[in-house]
């Protein structure tokens, strides 16, 4: 999947769009979730869960990583120690990606949209580590990933509604309303979901 995610890319129809679960969703992966799609193309979508936490910390990332060791983990600085990591997906879960703003750019650094960037190697989390970051940020362990034609599908039949991703919502650390957040942005209530699909 990640093959098809580009730096020189046409961006596909729902990249930079958020996908917001149906309540007729029965994966529990993905029951009442936003997720951020980062790339869609003929040959399918990668995207990231906004609002599944994480057991792990960000020192622990850093411990496991071997850039610092117990010593300096003691002496990180709070913004640091309480660096925002989340779950992405289900799909390579011990793989960490970094959504940020565009003020950080590496070699190995994408653009999403106009104003978001996705970094997955190691030079971003240094930087984190030391304080020399973007200024809005946030890890992903793994990510969601569909096929060619199946999220098109999922969306025909009513899994999903689609509408265009905010930064402010993105970036934003409070994960327990962020779904009925999402729905707000469209002018739709939870309450007014059907779980059947209905055709005009």
């Amino acid at each position: 999947m990640m093959a098809t995610f580009q730096k020189k890319r046409e961006r596909g129809v729902l990249d930079g769009q958020f996908l917001i679960a149906m309540p007729g969703m029965f994966d529990s992966n993905f029951a009442r979730t936003v997720i951020f799609v980062c790339a869609h193309s003929e040959d399918g979508a990668m995207g990231f869960v906004l609002n599944r936490p994480q057991q792990l910390t960000f020192p622990d990332v850093l411990l496991h990583l071997h850039i610092i060791d117990q010593q300096q983990a003691i002496r990180l600085p709070g913004v640091t120690r309480d660096f925002q990591i989340q779950t992405g997906g289900p799909v390579e879960t011990g793989r960490g990606f970094v959504l940020h703003s565009d003020d950080y750019l590496s070699e190995s650094s994408i653009p999403v949209n106009d104003d978001i960037c996705l970094t997955a190697t190691l030079d971003i989390v240094r930087a984190i580590s030391r304080g020399q970051g973007p200024a809005k940020a946030m890890m992903m362990l793994g990510y969601a990933g569909w096929g060619a034609g199946q999220l098109e599908n999922e969306i025909a039949n009513n899994g999903w509604l689609n509408c265009p991703a905010s930064e402010e919502l993105i970036f934003d650390r409070d994960l327990g309303d962020k779904y009925d957040r999402a729905l707000a942005s469209m002018g739709v209530a939870p309450a007014m979901l059907s779980v059947d699909a209905g055709h005009a």
